[in-house]
C-alpha cells in the first residue's frame, strides 16, 4: 500500500471514529500517524525536483493575496502599488509570482500576487505546493473573495491549513523536553482536558520514548500535535470581499450571513472594487493596523527631526531594535537615547536599550565618538 492509500485510511478511520474520552488517546495515535505519513509524503515530492517561485522579500513587511483564480488579485495589486501584473477575465492569468510596493505612511509593504489557489493546491494541484511555499514567508494574508462566492474562504483556508499555515492563533503552549530514561512524563495546568494517556500517546507516535511534556493551556489534539512537530507557521490575516460594487442592496444581508458562518464579523471583513479602486483606503490601513507597524520619526543631529522617512519598526520594539535596523556603528557607540512621544513619560526622557518604542515616538540616539 503507498502512501497516499495509508493516508486515506487513516483519514477514513478518523472520520468513522466517534470522539469521546474512551477513544481520544486512540484518535490521538491516528492523527499523529496522519500527520508524519503527510510530512513523508510531502517529503518525497519535494525531493521529485521542480521549480518553484523565487520571491526575495523587500521593505518593511510582506502581504500575499491569496484567492481563487480570476478573483481580482492582480488589478487588486496594479490599483495598490506599482506593479504591472497581467490582468484578463480568465483564470489562471498569473503564472507566476509578481511583487509590488505599496507606500503607506512612509513604509514600504511589499505585496506578493501569488497564482491562483485552487482546491488540492496543498497536495501539488496547479503547482500549488509552489505557492504556498511563498505564502509561508509573509508577514500577513490577505483573503480576496467575490462577494458571489463568499464559500471560497472555506476552500483556502483549509488549504493554508493543510500547509501548515495556522491563522489568526498564537502557537500552543506545548513545550517538549528529552530525557535519558524513566518515560514520558506528563505536567498540565489547570483546565487542560486532555487526559496524560492522549499526550503520551501522541509524543510515542513522534518518536519520543523519554521526555518531560508541559501542556501551559487548553488545547485540542491538533493542536498538540502542531505543538510537538514544531513546523507550523503562525499568520495574520484579514478578508477582502472584492467586486462589491456589483452587488444590490438587498443582496448585502445574504453575503453578511455567508460571513458570520464563517466566523468572519462583516464589519470586519473590507467590501472593496479592485476594478473601480473603491475602498482601497480602507483596506490599505487595516492591512497597516494588521502588521503592527509603527513609525518612529528620528531626531538627527544638526538637521532636527526627520518626518518624511521615518524609521519603521513594530509594536513591542525597542530602542535596541532601532539601533539594529539603522545598522552601521550605532551598535558598539551607543550611550544612551532620548525619546518623545507616546511611549515617553516626558520630551526627552532619557531611556536605555529596552525602552519599548510606540507609534509616532521621536528618536535621539546619543552615541561616544
Amino acid at each position: 500500500m503507498g502512501l497516499e492509500e495509508e493516508i486515506q485510511e487513516l483519514e477514513d478511520e478518523i472520520a468513522s471514529t466517534p470522539y469521546n474520552k474512551s477513544t481520544e488517546a486512540h484518535i490521538g495515535r491516528l492523527k499523529s500517524k496522519l500527520a508524519e505519513k503527510k510530512e513523508k509524503l510531502e517529503q518525497q515530492a519535494s525531493s521529485g525536483g521542480g521549480g518553484g517561485y523565487g520571491v526575495e522579500k523587500h521593505g518593511d513587511a510582506t502581504v500575499a493575496l491569496v484567492g481563487f483564480p480570476s478573483v481580482g488579485k492582480s488589478t487588486l495589486l496594479n490599483a495598490l502599488t506599482n506593479a504591472e501584473s497581467e490582468t484578463g477575465a480568465y483564470e489562471f492569468t498569473t503564472l507566476d509570482v509578481y511583487p509590488g510596493m505599496l507606500k503607506h505612511k512612509g513604509a514600504n509593504i511589499q505585496i506578493l500576487d501569488v497564482p491562483g489557489l485552487i482546491e488540492g493546491a496543498a497536495g501539488g494541484r496547479g503547482g500549488g505546493k509552489e505557492v504556498l511555499s511563498v505564502v509561508r514567508t509573509a508577514d500577513l494574508i490577505v483573503f480576496l473573495i467575490s462577494v458571489f462566492e463568499i464559500d471560497q474562504y472555506d476552500r483556502l483556508s483549509e488549504e493554508l491549513y493543510k500547509n501548515k499555515i495556522r491563522l489568526d492563533q498564537d502557537p500552543p503552549w506545548v513545550n517538549v523536553r528529552k530525557k535519558g530514561k524513566d518515560g514520558i512524563s506528563v505536567n498540565t495546568a489547570t483546565g487542560v482536558e486532555l487526559d496524560d494517556e492522549t499526550v503520551k500517546a501522541v509524543l510515542r507516535e513522534h518518536g519520543y520514548v523519554n521526555a518531560d511534556v508541559t501542556i501551559g493551556e487548553q488545547i485540542d489534539i491538533d493542536q498538540l500535535i502542531d505543538g510537538v512537530m514544531d513546523n507550523r507557521v503562525y499568520l495574520p490575516s484579514l478578508v477582502a470581499i472584492n467586486k462589491a460594487d456589483l452587488i444590490e442592496p438587498d443582496y448585502l444581508p445574504k453575503v453578511e450571513d455567508e460571513l458570520r458562518e464563517r466566523d468572519i464579523d462583516p464589519d470586519e471583513a473590507i467590501f472593496i472594487s479592485a476594478e473601480e479602486e473603491k475602498g482601497l483606503d480602507s483596506l490599505t490601513e487595516r492591512i497597516w493596523e494588521e502588521l503592527g507597524l509603527i513609525r518612529i520619526y528620528m531626531d538627527k543631529p544638526g538637521r532636527g527631526v526627520d518626518r518624511e522617512e521615518p524609521l519603521i519598526l513594530r509594536e513591542g520594539d525597542t530602542v535596541d531594535d532601532a539601533c539594529e535596523k539603522l545598522g552601521g556603528s550605532f551598535d558598539e557607540r551607543f550611550r544612551f537615547a532620548r525619546v518623545t512621544g507616546p511611549s515617553a513619560k516626558h520630551d526627552e526622557q532619557q531611556v536605555g536599550r529596552d525602552h519599548e518604542l510606540a507609534d509616532e515616538d521621536i528618536l535621539r540616539i546619543v552615541a561616544n565618538r
